[in-house]
C-alpha cells in the first residue's frame, strides 16, 4: 500500500502599518498596508515555480488577503478560511509595542520573556495556541490537494515549528535568526500524517 505524502508551504502574511510600527497584532484584525500588498504579489511569483494545487488562510484579513492575492496570481480559489489559523490572542498588549509592554505591565512582561508559553494578561498561553493550530494544520493536509498554500502568522507558525520540529524561527530583533519575515515560507513535508521535515524555502531541511 502507498505511503501518502503531502507537502504544505507555510505562509506568513503581508505586512501591516502595525508591524512596520512593531506593534503586537494579535488576533486585532489589521490590513495589509502597500508594502503587504506588495510582498504577496511577490510571494505568488516566487510560488509559481512550487506548482500550487491549493491555498487555505486564517481568516484575520491580513493572512485572507495575502492568500486572495497569491490565489487569483496562480489561477486558485482560496479552498477554506479557518478560524483556528488565526494568530495568538494577545490580549491586552494587543496594539502596543514591547517597549510599552514592559512599561504598562513589567511583572507580566517579565514573566513572559523568562517563560514564553505564559500568557500575556487576557491573553492566550501558547499551550492553548497549540491546541488548536496543530490540528489546523493537519486539517489543511488532509483537506487540500498537495503542495498547498496555508496562510497564517509568524507566532502561529513559530510554535507550530517549535512544537512539530524544535524548530523555533524568532521574531527580530528580539530572538536570534532564523526569523519569519512578512511573506516568509517554510515547506512541511507530511508522511502518513507525519510531519518529517521542514524547511524555510531555498533553505536546509531541518
Amino acid at each position: 500500500m502507498p505511503t501518502t505524502e503531502r507537502h504544505l508551504l507555510l505562509v506568513r502574511h503581508g505586512e501591516t502599518d502595525w508591524n512596520a510600527a512593531g506593534r503586537w497584532q494579535g488576533q486585532t484584525d489589521v490590513p495589509l498596508n502597500a508594502t503587504g500588498r506588495a510582498q504577496a504579489f511577490a510571494l505568488a511569483a516566487r510560488l509559481r515555480a512550487e506548482g500550487v494545487r491549493a491555498i487555505a488562510s486564517s481568516d484575520l484579513c491580513r493572512a485572507r488577503g495575502t492568500a486572495e492575492i497569491v490565489g487569483e496570481a496562480l489561477g486558485l480559489e482560496v479552498a477554506f478560511v479557518d478560524p483556528d489559523l488565526r494568530e495568538r490572542a494577545y490580549g491586552s498588549w494587543e496594539g502596543l509595542t514591547r517597549c510599552e509592554c514592559e512599561a504598562r505591565f513589567p511583572e507580566e512582561w517579565a514573566r513572559h520573556v523568562s517563560d514564553p508559553r505564559a500568557p500575556p494578561p487576557a491573553g492566550e498561553s501558547t499551550d492553548a495556541l497549540l491546541a488548536r493550530i496543530v490540528p489546523a494544520v493537519h486539517r489543511a493536509a488532509e483537506r487540500l490537494e498537495s503542495p498547498a498554500v496555508v496562510v497564517t502568522h509568524g507566532g502561529v507558525m513559530r510554535a507550530f515549528l517549535a512544537a512539530a520540529l524544535g524548530v523555533a524561527p524568532g521574531p527580530a530583533p528580539v530572538a536570534p535568526p532564523p526569523f519569519i519575515p512578512n511573506g516568509g515560507v517554510w515547506r512541511v513535508r507530511l508522511v502518513a500524517g507525519r510531519i518529517v521535515g521542514a524547511a524555510a524555502l531555498d533553505g536546509v531541511e531541518r
